[in-house]
């Protein structure tokens, strides 16, 4: 505890008081407030349509209807507080599910390893639901840290001009996970 008795329950990104605070921890669950959709879908046109401009003014398509959201938000003392990650999953036809639309807000990339937190919640909740495969779409660079989660290339695409990878998840890496979601605590990611 400080000298002075107050605990925080914030922790400084990269050790400089002087930085950007990060939550002390990361609520990796299905979206299930208006709220916490609305934050999703700000992010993703944040990535996808401001960051990287594979879209226009919006990423959203059909799938959306159907998807199930998933989001990781950051927390102050047990609190909600922002959503920081996203992705969407659907069930193309039975047995046969997808994930789609992974991001990550720009100043938490490199803390909780969210981007995998969201991963395993995705193809775990799949799995939970009768999934036999689960594939994505995998931007080229990110096909790495797919790889690392067991993921494997099934063929290298190209979509909205850029490279990407079909990959397949290995199910035996991901249990069944029909819980609410988990707590992820702030760790560097390497």
């Amino acid at each position: 505890m400080p000298a002075d008795g107050v605990v925080l329950d914030w922790v400084p990104a990269g050790g400089s008081a002087a930085g950007l605070f990060l939550p002390s921890e990361y609520f990796v669950k299905p979206a299930t407030e208006r709220w916490e959709r609305r934050e999703a879908m700000r992010l993703r046109r944040t990535v996808f349509c401001g960051e990287q401009g594979l879209f226009g003014r919006d990423d959203r398509d059909a799938i959306d209807r159907s998807a199930l959201l998933l989001v990781a938000v950051s927390c102050l003392s047990g609190m909600p507080e922002q959503v920081v990650g996203t992705v969407r999953i659907h069930e193309g036809e039975p047995g046969e599910w997808q994930g789609s639309r992974l991001a990550v807000h720009p100043d938490y990339r490199r803390v909780a390893w969210l981007g995998s937190e969201l991963i395993r919640l995705a193809v775990g909740t799949a799995h939970a639901r009768g999934a036999r495969r689960f594939t994505a779409q995998v931007q080229a660079q990110n096909a790495p840290l797919f790889r690392r989660l067991h993921w494997r290339t099934l063929e290298q695409i190209e979509l909205h001009g850029r490279p990407h990878h079909r990959m397949l998840a290995d199910l035996a890496h991901y249990p069944p996970c029909d819980a609410a979601g988990f707590v992820s605590m702030p760790r560097r990611a390497a």
